[in-house]
Order: structure tokens, then C-alpha cells, then sequence
């Protein structure tokens, strides 16, 4: 006898038909998808072709050189997409466990200034979890890349991600005790164009220069030289090579010990911060769960 309390699902389409549609909505594109799944672009419509003829209606525009989703395919691609997430999910924790690895993108310079001291203990709090580290700027694409979190630098506005934020991203001139020496030392903002400047493009500097009052600079006409992350330029700044410009943050060790100092008070701050990212769908996942709560208290701590 049937359930009478049960809820009565609706049937489901073939499901290969699914992931061919959600292959072309993303892409917007029968020959990428086909191609990313490994079919004919033929094979790739007729699946279309099934799910349309299913649903009743057109899922996309055909146009000479472009496809457009129609309204039936822009409410059903993102429904698609997340349920094609969620299982993904499901599957990862399935073989891996509710522990097991968890894989952790962030920028060089929070990964060897911040996170790698502090990593220490939240290995022994959760000594199952396995933490594999992943240095990276670009963008991740936590749909299709095997990765749990990621810590990224910007204004905390992505859809689809839930985004909390972990330390200021400001910004402020630092340079070695022996260089600031050498012009008899660095007593207003104009003095540190006597000296080196790391990284002369970085739009940090212009923004530090104008908050200070300091017209006229040259930096467009230096050396156009860029290290790519802030570890860098603080280790060329700490061997006298140049003044860099930097977020506080990352650098206390280095400021408390005397290798670097900060000459002014003066800090840039453009909004944006660290954050610490990760999908919507998977914000109860426990070994995610366990690292959010874990590093939040973490930056908390003074």
C-alpha cells in the first residue's frame, strides 16, 4: 500500500538530457558543451531536443551565431546547476568521509604570513581533517575545481558564495631601519620618494601618495617592476632594496622585530578586505563548518 503521507514527486527527465542542458547553459554553447562532454554537437541538440519536448516549451533562442536561454530555460538552468553541485557534494563526502581532506586556495601572502602560522592549531583540534594548501590569485570555480574554501582579497560580493570576512586589506609604506638610514631617515611621505619604490604601478601607491598630500611624483616614470604578491616585495624590502607598500596585518611579526617599519601612521584602506569563501549549498558541511568557525575565532583572537 502506498504511503498516502509521502510527497509525490514529480517525474525527472533523462538525466543525461539534464547534464547535456546544463553543460549548454553555461557555456552557451552546443559545440563547447559537446565537446566538454565528450559527444557530438548532433548528439548534444537531440538531448536538448528530448528535454524541450518533455518540458513543453523551448529552452533556448537559436540564433545564427549565438543561442540565448529563454525564460522556461533562465529558471531552470540555475535550479540545475545547484542540484548538479549537490551531488557532486554528496559523492565527495561520500567517498571521502565527513573529515577527510579538505583543500584550502588562498593568495601567497595570506598563506605564508597568516595562515601557515596559526594552521597549527587547528590541526591539533581537528587532527582527522587532512589540510592541503593551495597558493593561488585567480578566480575559483568551486563548481568544477576540487576545493573546499578559499581566501581572496576584494569587496565580498560574489553570488552564490557565502563570504566572511577575515582581516582589512589596508595598505601603508614600509621599509627597512638600514634604508631609511641611508637618506638620514624618512620624516614626511615626500622623503620616501628619495628612495626605491617596490612595485612603482601598484594603484596603492597613488592613493597613499594623494591621501598624504604628496603631488607631483614620479612614480609613472620609474622602473615598472612587480614582485606579484606583497611576501615578495616585504622580503625585498626587509634586504634594503626598496620601500614596499603593505597591509599591517600580514606583516606584524615583521614590524614587532624591527625588520620592517611603518614611517607614518597614515593608512590607505580601499574597501576591500580578506574573506574567506565558500559555496551557499555547502555552508553545513562539517569539515567546512569546522574550519569557518576555527578561523573566525582565530582572527578574533588579538
Amino acid at each position: 500500500m502506498p504511503d498516502l503521507n509521502s510527497p509525490q514527486l514529480a517525474p525527472l527527465p533523462p538525466l543525461q538530457a539534464i547534464r547535456v542542458f546544463e553543460a549548454v547553459a553555461r557555456h552557451l554553447s552546443f559545440t563547447k558543451a559537446a565537446q566538454e562532454l565528450g559527444m557530438t554537437q548532433a548528439a548534444a541538440s537531440y538531448q536538448i531536443k528530448l528535454l524541450e519536448e518533455r518540458i513543453g516549451a523551448p529552452l533556448f533562442l537559436r540564433r545564427p551565431r549565438q543561442i540565448e536561454l529563454t525564460e522556461p530555460g533562465q529558471r531552470l538552468a540555475p535550479a540545475v546547476s545547484e542540484a548538479f553541485s549537490i551531488l557532486g557534494q554528496a559523492y565527495a563526502a561520500a567517498r571521502g568521509g565527513a573529515d577527510g581532506l579538505l583543500c584550502v586556495t588562498t593568495v601567497l601572502t595570506f598563506a605564508s604570513n597568516w595562515l601557515a602560522q596559526h594552521l597549527g592549531s587547528f590541526q591539533l583540534a581537528h587532527p582527522a581533517i587532512a589540510v592541503r594548501l593551495d597558493t593561488s590569485s585567480r578566480l575559483t570555480d568551486f563548481a568544477r575545481e576540487d576545493v573546499d574554501l578559499a581566501i581572496r582579497s576584494g569587496g565580498g560580493k560574489w553570488p552564490g558564495l557565502e563570504a566572511h570576512k577575515l582581516l582589512d586589506a589596508d595598505f601603508t609604506p614600509m621599509l627597512s631601519p638600514k634604508l631609511a638610514a641611508s637618506i638620514g631617515g624618512v620624516k614626511e611621505p615626500a622623503d620616501l620618494l628619495r628612495l626605491p619604490i617596490l612595485d612603482p604601478g601598484d594603484i596603492w601607491w597613488s592613493q597613499w601618495f594623494e591621501a598624504a598630500g604628496v603631488t607631483g611624483h614620479d612614480l609613472a616614470k620609474r622602473p615598472g617592476s612587480s614582485m606579484g604578491a606583497q611576501a615578495y616585495e616585504a622580503n625585498a624590502a626587509m634586504a634594503g632594496h626598496g620601500v614596499a607598500i603593505l597591509t599591517r596585518a600580514l606583516f606584524k611579526n615583521e614590524l614587532a622585530d624591527g625588520r620592517l617599519i611603518q614611517p607614518f601612521d597614515l593608512v590607505g584602506d580601499d574597501g576591500h578586505a580578506y574573506w574567506l569563501v565558500y559555496p551557499t549549498a555547502r555552508r553545513n558541511v562539517p569539515k567546512i563548518r569546522a574550519f569557518r568557525d576555527w578561523i573566525l575565532a582565530e582572527i578574533a583572537c588579538p
